[in-house]
């Protein structure tokens, strides 16, 4: 079978969802039996998000082969069920040194390196790696439309499809169709201007994906349908949902995926979404509800955090409870008395990954609080590095404890720079990335939750627990129950005598599928149901022995 191409662009505004309507998609195909792959396109210069800030960019997704990545192929990846890699998201920056590379080795034969055709022929051939033993390649070009910053990728999208014939191509656009309350109206003319922006440097869009926080009357899509240039049944809404999980059953009801099956001439079987609807009503209608408080650094944008939200409302369906998240900025955690205020209304504690030294003080009263008042607690990445600080001062009694990322000269470094990063200088890439295997303690709670004793799980960090405290932790009842095959680095820890205390060096959420719940995250709010059911326990008081 000749591989197919759809491309998916954004008009009118960013942060529309062209990933979830190509993630959606895709499902949608793959559930015809075809054989589905996602790739991004982003326009920044940066070579990977890596070194930008959460603000700026949001979660960074790490893959399994340790690219890090836009948080768009975690839904590629939570909604196709497939493992993806670095070809999958390609950048302006990955494009540009590539082509630069390949002039200084002098593959130009002396030529006028010039943005077409020589970027846009690295562009194209990003594409076409993706066409090995695949029927649909899905393209998503980041960014919006008259951005000069993605013109390249237009343009070699515009090229690819007179390359390979119009049959094999598809160009969808995500578009806003606004409501303006003064007047009581949808308009649709910024969606008539940016299809007039995308003909203009050629390309006929095939459909139009619609978002609206209302419906579209039919003649509001007749409307859209003859401005511009679009059959009248590929014009589709998109309406704002109560889950993400909604889209690909409201794209399949508007007949989108056999749309571009036609068009694509690509004969395949009827999907079956049973499955998929009931994972969406256990959702959408859950016999209980639960309430989690995640204590951060970027709790100001929840997109830092995506695959953790996405991650707990897995682990809400496999309990069949719906998850309500409050994020807390740790600042707000001063002392005991604070911290009580703030978390005795939760069922249970979540401490995500981050980076530097703003706000740790307050994860650490957040994370004494857990321990004492025995509420489920989930340490990610610094989740768990600020359990064992918090462990190490409070029970096992050691002065001036810390992380030498935080504090380089502090008495007690319990978290200490891995022996592999010493003698790194360039920072981006070069975390320990990707996934790694784990070997857990037979008869530990984290073997009996993942029902293995051994997994492999993506990392994303330069700091480890110092292993010359291992011992000391585990006199006063840290256990460490996860560790790499060759016993050197810690993965994860726990409290036997706690409810729910358990902490892990990788990012579990990156795993997590709306089908198959990643068994941490559906234990943890398993916890967090027992703790909403039982009666809240009385605060603990370990023996605090002075160490010197």
């Amino acid at each position: 079978m000749t591989t197919k191409y759809i491309f998916v662009t954004g008009g009118v505004v960013s942060s529309l969802g062209k990933g979830i309507a190509a993630a959606s998609l895709g499902r949608l195909l793959k559930e015809r039996g075809l054989r589905v792959t996602l790739q991004k396109f982003d326009p920044y210069i940066n070579v990977d998000p890596g070194t930008m800030s959460p603000y700026q960019h949001g979660e960074v997704y790490v893959t399994d082969d340790g690219a890090e990545t836009d948080l768009d192929l975690g839904h590629y990846e939570r909604f196709i069920e497939r493992s993806l890699g670095q070809v999958n998201n390609v950048t302006t920056g990955r494009v540009y040194r590539s082509v630069i590379t390949k002039e200084r080795r002098g593959e130009f034969l002396g030529g006028t390196v010039q943005v077409i055709p020589h970027i846009t022929d690295e562009i194209k051939s990003a594409i076409r790696r993706l066409s090995a033993e695949h029927d649909v390649v899905i393209t998503e070009i980041g960014g919006t439309v008259g951005d000069i910053e993605s013109l390249p990728f237009l343009e070699a999208i515009r090229q690819f499809r007179q390359e390979i014939g119009r049959d094999n191509a598809f160009f969808i656009h995500l578009t806003l169709v606004p409501f303006i309350a003064a007047s009581g109206e949808l308009k649709t003319k910024p969606t008539q201007h940016s299809v007039r922006e995308l003909m203009e440097i050629g390309i006929q869009p095939d459909a139009l994906v619609c978002r609206a926080d209302r419906p579209l009357s039919d003649a509001i899509k007749r409307k859209i349908a003859l401005f511009c240039n679009v059959d009248h049944d590929l014009v589709i809404e998109s309406r704002d949902v109560e889950t993400i999980y909604r889209i690909p059953l409201l794209l399949h009801e508007q007949k989108l995926d056999r749309l571009v099956c036609d068009r694509l001439r690509l004969e395949t079987k009827e999907p079956d979404l049973r499955p998929w609807a009931a994972m969406v009503k256990k959702i959408m209608e859950p016999s209980d509800r639960v309430r989690i408080g995640i204590v951060g650094k970027y709790t100001e944008l929840t997109d830092a955090y995506k695959s953790i939200h996405e991650a707990l409302v897995h682990g809400g369906a496999a309990n069949d409870v719906g998850v309500d998240l409050e994020w807390i900025g740790s600042d707000a955690f001063t002392d005991q008395e604070a911290s009580g205020k703030l978390l005795e209304d939760f069922h249970a504690l979540l401490v995500p990954g981050g980076f530097g030294e703003r706000g740790i003080d307050g994860m650490v009263e957040a994370a004494h609080w857990a321990r004492e008042h025995e509420l489920p607690y989930f340490g990610i990445c610094l989740g768990l590095q600020v359990a064992i600080i918090e462990f190490a001062r409070n029970v096992c009694g050691l002065p001036e404890t810390n992380s030498s990322e935080f504090e380089a000269e502090c008495e007690n470094p319990v978290i200490s720079l891995m022996d592999s990063q010493r003698t790194v200088e360039d920072m981006g890439g070069t975390m320990r990335l990707g996934a790694y295997p784990c070997q857990l303690k037979s008869g530990s709670r984290a073997a009996q939750i993942y029902g293995k004793d051994e997994v492999s799980e993506r990392h994303r960090h330069r700091y480890e627990v110092n292993n010359a405290y291992r011992e000391v932790l585990a006199e006063y009842g840290m256990q460490c129950t996860g560790v790499s095959p060759d016993g050197s680095l810690v993965e994860l820890i726990e409290l036997p005598d706690h409810p729910w205390f358990i902490g892990c060096q990788f990012h579990p959420e990156l795993k997590s599928r709306p089908m198959d719940p990643h068994p941490l995250f559906a234990s943890f709010v398993g916890a967090a149901v027992k703790r909403k059911r039982g009666s809240a326990p009385k605060a603990k008081t370990h023996g605090v022995a002075q160490v010197t």
